[in-house]
């Protein structure tokens, strides 16, 4: 599947994306969701920080699933998230990678 980057605005906090997109006219909507989860709100006692995001995972709305983890700074990790029922969109790699 080729990728086409879209720049979104930097703003800290949670981000609601919806893309729309007209392939060989064809439209097609996508959902995804930017969250940062802070180090120091991870509910878990001094643990280590893949720790901390296996439960951040666990935890998290079972309609959306893993789609990228950006890089993760002294204070907190920026997750993108995609709605479930749209990663039937998504090429059969990356939907593999997702483990669903």
């Amino acid at each position: 599947m080729a990728h086409i980057a879209i720049p979104i605005p930097s703003q800290l906090g949670r981000q609601d994306i919806e893309v729309e997109v007209s392939i060989n006219g064809q439209r097609q909507a996508l959902h995804y969701r930017v969250e940062l989860f802070y180090w120091n709100e991870c509910g878990l006692p001094a643990i280590d920080r893949a720790e901390c995001l296996r439960h951040i995972l666990s935890q998290y709305d079972k309609d959306w699933t893993l789609y990228y983890m950006g890089s993760p700074t002294e204070q907190f990790i920026p997750i993108t998230f995609v709605r479930k029922k749209e990663t039937l969109l998504l090429s059969p790699f990356l939907y593999s990678l997702l483990n669903l």
